[in-house]
């Protein structure tokens, strides 16, 4: 067992956080330290205890060394390796073996699409930060070998997604040190993900609507890792691609800013969450850049705010390590492709270690972000959503009508449920979805529920538009092989509530169900319903609320166990309605808060008429939204 012992804070540099720098270096020597009980005795793998990935034991122990070598580098390279003989060692060592093909532990060789390109990646990045005192001290022959290695790459084919980011930095760390490589790959592997910008310094993901923190955290995290590793290489031409990446990086700061509570929660959407501080790394990358809208302090603070919120968390865990899931162990968190050591790619959230102690990012007063000050409210037209926080309570909520990792092309017949990570119509920092196998589908979902229990699901989203304060999509709804039937969902975001507006077409018989955000604890969240209301709040005292305004009848709350990543417990409000097999039009009120708020009060104070499939919605406050329903039908 390991403690994790931080400095003391420090209010003068850092009046939010208390953390400075030296809180970032004991975080990353604690993780570090923790990690050498698990190395094999030629310190070329990692052997961690947890569920294996997909990819087997051996891949999977590659990946732990792989991943902490990307942690070890940055605070290597940040301060020049002094005090970092015992790290630098261990991995030289390591790397020396690992790549060696005769050394009984040497690590898979890189094949078409395996995964071990992905951890290769992290190597040669590792490599590049800190050449001068691991690649430079390597003998010719572990040279040679290390190149062997990460040849593997040369002519071959990734994933065509962020993939192509790892043969790039892979390749270009090979032409930096003189070993063979090809152009071609790097340069493909540049131009193919200029067909997935979107605008906005937004990219997807590959094809489709994939967007969520791997944007942050890899479509641009890696093209500014090869403009770093071009500058070493003589003859590369990059200048211009580094201004473009630049101009992309700074465009997708303003939006990203908008996307951590300011007490330093991260929204939990998207895939790869037990990558935990990774949300830092777009933050820190624009400042290593000199391409962020964020001062030196306010950029700290962001970063700190991450780090903090899960340490104190319990991240890492009792032995120092981080385990798969977000806050505890949750295999729910985690896809197939994630190994014990896959939650290292926290890695790439300390690459401001990188920049030395003398950097303004760390010297300068810490500086306050927009939530900080006032309410926020953030259209991002490139995922399709809204973005609403709450300065007080700390709650940011992301309203979804364009993000849903589904597949691009039409499918034949029914389409595929949609993934939890990606499918909900919100998402918040202080609550997640439901993601059990035994959970029903009821949080932040309009569904069709048939006779049988079952439901239908959120598939891929038909956008239809987003406004500053107001979005709107449709999906095709199925229940078993019947149907479709099209669900349309239209958002209005004020004053922290969230008012649904649906035209919802389906059987006659059926039940039509809209859930709210499940909250979740360690103890039994409290729960109570009225006349078309319901609520639960946790022990944290986040309240989840729905709210009836036109069309539903009942409510109730589901209370789940072992289903979500917040806690054991969790609870879920829900609405329901009779479908008479002629389209529906509901409206709702959604809200999540820490306020001690009575959901009929709610209610009462907002008026809502319907014509036809136009919704008229007097607000408090004098303020009216007329939304129209069913006018658009492409798609």
């Amino acid at each position: 067992m390991t403690r994790l012992v931080l400095p003391d804070t420090d209010r003068v540099l850092s009046r939010q956080t208390g953390w400075s720098r030296a809180h970032w270096e004991a975080l990353a020597d604690h993780l570090l330290d923790s990690l050498v009980p698990y190395f094999s005795p030629g310190a070329s793998l990692i052997a961690l205890p947890g569920r294996p990935s997909r990819s087997g034991t051996a891949s999977d122990q590659l990946e732990g060394f792989a991943r902490s070598f990307m942690l070890a580098a940055f605070r290597i390279g940040g301060v020049q390796g002094k005090g970092c003989e015992e790290l630098i060692e261990r991995y030289a060592r390591g790397v020396a073996n690992g790549a060696n093909p005769d050394h009984p532990e040497a690590w898979l060789r890189l094949t078409p699409r395996s995964q071990q390109m992905v951890e290769a990646a992290a190597i040669a990045v590792a490599l590049h930060e800190t050449r001068e005192w691991i690649w430079d001290r390597l003998d010719t022959r572990a040279q040679e070998h290390v190149a062997e290695w990460l040849g593997g790459f040369n002519g071959s084919t990734t994933h065509d997604n962020n993939w192509r980011l790892f043969q790039v930095v892979s390749e270009q760390f090979l032409a930096s040190v003189g070993a063979p490589y090809s152009q071609e790959d790097i340069e493909g592997g540049l131009d193919r993900i200029e067909d997935w910008y979107v605008g906005d310094g937004w990219y997807s993901d590959g094809d489709g609507q994939n967007f969520d923190n791997y944007i942050g955290w890899a479509m641009h995290l890696y093209p500014g890792l090869w403009t770093r590793m071009a500058t070493a290489t003589p003859g590369t031409a990059y200048e211009d691609r580094l201004k473009l990446y630049r101009e992309r990086l700074r465009l997708f700061l303003e939006d990203a800013v908008h996307l951590v509570g300011n007490d330093g929660a991260p929204i939990y959407q998207g895939r790869s969450l037990t990558y935990r501080m990774a949300a830092a790394t777009p933050y820190w990358m624009g400042a290593l850049l000199d391409a962020t809208p964020l001062a030196p302090g306010q950029t700290r603070r962001l970063c700190s705010g991450i780090a903090r919120h899960f340490v104190q968390h319990g991240v890492p865990d009792e032995r120092g390590l981080l385990t798969l899931g977000w806050y505890d162990t949750f295999l729910p968190t985690t896809q197939q492709y994630s190994g014990p050591g896959s939650p290292y790619w926290a890695s790439k959230g300390f690459i401001g270690l990188l920049m030395p102690p003398e950097h303004p990012v760390w010297t300068d007063p810490e500086g306050s972000v927009p939530l900080d000050d006032a309410d926020q409210v953030r259209a991002m037209p490139a995922p399709g959503w809204i973005v609403h926080a709450s300065r007080h309570d700390q709650i940011v909520q992301l309203v979804n009508h364009g993000t849903d990792h589904a597949p691009v092309a039409e499918p034949e017949g029914v389409e595929p449920d949609g993934d939890a990570h990606y499918n909900r119509l919100a998402y918040a920092n202080h609550a997640g979805p439901e993601l059990a196998d035994h959970a029903p589908r009821i949080d932040n979902l309009i569904a069709l529920v048939d006779a049988d229990g079952r439901s239908s699901s959120r598939g891929r989203i038909r956008r239809i538009a987003v406004g500053s304060r107001t979005a709107s999509s449709w999906h095709k709804a199925w229940l078993g092989s019947e149907g479709p039937w099209r669900i349309e969902t239209a958002s209005v975001v004020h004053s922290g509530w969230e008012i649904r507006c649906a035209l919802v077409e389906g059987p006659h018989g059926a039940l039509v169900r809209s859930g709210g955000f499940a909250v979740a604890g360690e103890s039994l969240p409290e729960a109570t319903a009225g006349a078309r209301w319901a609520s639960a709040r946790n022990d944290d005292g986040v309240l989840s609320a729905v709210v009836g305004l036109h069309g539903y009848d009942e409510a109730g709350v589901h209370r789940g166990l072992g289903a979500n990543p917040f806690g054991v417990h969790s609870a879920t409000p829900y609405l329901t309605a009779p479908h008479d097999g002629d389209p529906l039009v509901l409206v709702s009120a959604v809200l999540l808060t820490r306020d001690a708020l009575r959901p009929e009060a709610l209610a009462e104070g907002i008026d809502v008429s319907v014509d036809g499939a136009t919704v008229r919605i007097a607000l408090p406050g004098g303020d009216t939204e007329v939304v129209v329903l069913g006018s658009n039908r492409a798609g």
